[in-house]
């Protein structure tokens, strides 16, 4: 049987700080059936400089502001909002996640009574934030944008060491904890991958999904996938290459503004993608190729049986002149053709009459 696939409905920042927008948002996720709403819990004065530009995809959604400082600003869930968040999600049954991008902001969620701990890609070379959030105990989810098979590495040995160690953390410790057996389980037990395209909205070219299989194999711990492209085909398709996590973004209405909006699924599309997910893994099954319990019934429907092309007398030998191939199945098969050709018929037979040994 196919484990469920988690899916996370990222709600990011397309509450635009409005507490009343982000209850909405939990609400449009929970409708949709997602296990669980991810926002983000973040400071911007300890996330960016004040001078640091936005990304292009940043410019063209968001009007007014010139630094990524003063667009994020606007973005901040307060600490107020979260009691009201928390209890909204407990209310309409789904998971309330958020992602952390420092250690303040973490400890922050840890005290809320998170479950689980998702990091961005941005914060997967964040040493400290990886400690910190291993040292938690919690299970981590790391997505995996811009990143390399060495810089994960890098990253799942600061988490094996945090998982597995309370000493001064070094390098050489990060590459020995990951290299122990030790290591090695506690990641398999705890760390998820998401393979990821940073880029609002990812091309398809530059999708590359097959990286998620080269993951699983590299690694050896569960992998999933966070979405940025257009759609609902492309987490469809990682469902079906074996994703245990699917992220993607959505948002109450494409056209507000904001840097997120437009790259997100409006809740009528998240109810699709949400079905098609559960729709592509019940049909996964299992890798044994046999017969079905529903095939079964159709077996002597759908396949032949050896018998008779024409009259045939009693004593006369079978011959690929005298027996063919029709339906129904619940004859002699045809792949026994050989071994009854040249064998006397036991009695005379009509055309279309079953061939008996």
């Amino acid at each position: 049987m196919n484990k469920r696939t988690y899916i996370i409905a990222e709600a990011g920042v397309n509450h635009n700080g409005s507490p009343d927008l982000a209850l909405q948002l939990v609400d449009a996720a929970a409708d949709a059936g997602a296990d669980a709403v991810k926002f983000q819990t973040f400071s911007a004065e300890k996330l960016v400089t004040r001078s640091a530009p936005k990304a292009e995809y940043q410019k063209a959604a968001t009007q007014g502001e010139a630094t990524q400082f003063e667009m994020l600003k606007k973005l901040e869930l307060s600490p107020e909002m979260y009691p009201d968040l928390i209890e909204r999600c407990k209310r309409r049954n789904i998971e309330f996640l958020s992602t952390p991008f420092d250690v303040g902001s973490l400890q922050f969620l840890v005290e809320t009574g998170i479950c689980r701990i998702k990091l961005s890609s941005g914060d997967a070379t964040n040493a400290r934030l990886l400690l910190a959030a291993a040292r938690t105990g919690l299970p981590v989810i790391v997505s995996t944008g811009m990143a390399d098979l060495s810089d994960i590495e890098s990253a799942l040995s600061v988490l094996a060491f945090g998982y597995i160690s309370t000493g001064a953390p070094g390098l050489a410790e990060f590459r020995r904890a990951y290299s122990s057996d030790k290591g090695q389980a506690a990641l398999r037990e705890h760390v998820t991958l998401l393979h990821c395209t940073t880029e609002y909205p990812a091309p398809l070219e530059e999708v590359n999904l097959r990286a998620m299989c080269t993951m699983r194999t590299a690694f050896g711990v569960p992998v999933g996938y966070s979405d940025h492209t257009q759609g609902i085909t492309i987490p469809i398709a990682a469902v079906a290459l074996g994703a245990e996590v699917i992220e993607k973004h959505f948002t109450l209405d494409r056209g507000m503004e904001g840097p997120d909006h437009k790259a997100s699924l409006e809740p009528d599309e998240l109810c699709v993608m949400v079905k098609a997910v559960r729709d592509t893994e019940a049909s996964l099954g299992q890798s044994i190729k046999a017969p079905t319990v529903s095939e079964a019934k159709n077996r002597h429907i759908a396949r032949k049986s050896l018998v008779a092309a024409r009259e045939i007398a009693a004593g006369e030998p079978f011959s690929e002149e005298n027996i063919t191939e029709k339906r129904p199945g619940s004859g002699i098969s045809p792949i026994y053709l050989w071994d009854v050709i040249g064998m006397p018929a036991k009695r005379a037979y009509r055309k279309d009459e079953l061939i008996e040994r």
